[in-house]
């Protein structure tokens, strides 16, 4: 078992991968060195980005034990009140989980394979849990797998995700096919089951120059394709269940946007203690576990 504190490089064929497991257990840099051309199929890292230690500047980060957010950090679980600190001010709201805010320690390694762990003691959130990624690289394929399990002795809720954030060039697309999507208020919480936007389930795609977005789409089939025309290059996403929620999140503005595999609407927890069964929210019963896959698989026109 070793520590690590740098950026770790997988590699295969034309295909690498940087993960840095001191920052948030999160990913720097996908890409493709095909001939003369360096393809980057994730936002790639600049060295400022990750000398600020900061996942939410790099290229994808871990989802865990939650994905988005929590209404002012509070819910009730178990016969636990609990209260998680307000991780991203001046948003009123718990976001995000753990794992992208933690460093994780490397287990295996191989030249195209990387595991990684994050152990969690009770604090206010007050289930132990032990979080896990295993990434491999092939020539063609990059596969991250992440895997939570109830350490404690009584059930605890959970979720899982990714939050991959893509290169936004001006004709990019994105497709998947949804049944609908939470429409948000002024702090992006859940108000209203809506209809998604047509062209999304198009084949054609939704422009990602012209959307502005953060919102949580339902009954999605854990499969999405972004193209990109200029480079001639596409990725096809393909996830696992029980990553059955997509987040997109296309700031206004930027040169990036995020297709988000998860497991739960956002503040599923409180919903589902409302009454709802439709938030996606996991029960993991003490000593069990639970995991996921996202592949993501490039290819050039």
């Amino acid at each position: 078992m070793e520590d690590s504190h740098s950026v770790i490089t997988l590699r295969a064929g034309r295909a690498a991968v940087g993960i840095a497991p001191y920052i948030g257990g999160s990913i720097t840099h996908f890409h493709w060195l095909d001939g003369n051309r360096h393809l980057d199929w994730l936002r790639p890292s600049s060295p400022a980005a990750i000398a600020s230690a900061t996942a939410g500047r790099l290229a994808s980060f871990p989802l865990v034990p939650f994905s988005n957010r929590i209404r002012a950090g509070r819910f009730v679980f178990g016969g636990h009140a609990v209260q998680l600190p307000l991780n991203q001010p001046p948003e009123p709201h718990a976001q995000h989980g753990h794992g992208w805010q933690v460093a994780w320690t490397v287990v295996e390694r191989a030249t195209d394979q990387l595991v990684i762990v994050y152990d969690h003691a009770p604090d206010a959130w007050p289930f132990p849990y032990r979080a896990r990624q295993q990434f491999t690289l092939s020539d063609d394929e990059l596969s991250v797998t992440l895997e939570i399990e109830n350490r404690g002795s009584e059930a605890m809720p959970a979720g899982l995700g990714l939050h991959p954030y893509f290169p936004r060039t001006e004709g990019c697309r994105l497709s998947a096919h949804v049944a609908g999507m939470w429409a948000t208020d002024g702090e992006v919480m859940p108000t209203a089951m809506v209809k998604a936007d047509p062209r999304l389930g198009e084949s054609d795609g939704l422009p990602m120059t012209k959307v502005a977005l953060d919102n949580v789409f339902t009954g999605w089939q854990r499969a999405a394709r972004i193209v990109w025309p200029e480079r001639g290059a596409q990725l096809a996403i393909a996830a696992h269940a029980p990553l059955d929620f997509l987040v997109v999140y296309s700031p206004a503005g930027e040169d990036f946007f995020c297709a988000e595999p998860v497991s739960h609407c956002t503040d599923a927890f409180n919903l589902a203690a409302q009454g709802r069964t439709d938030t996606g929210m996991l029960t993991l019963d003490a000593g069990s576990s639970l995991a996921a896959t996202v592949r993501f698989r490039p290819s050039l026109a």
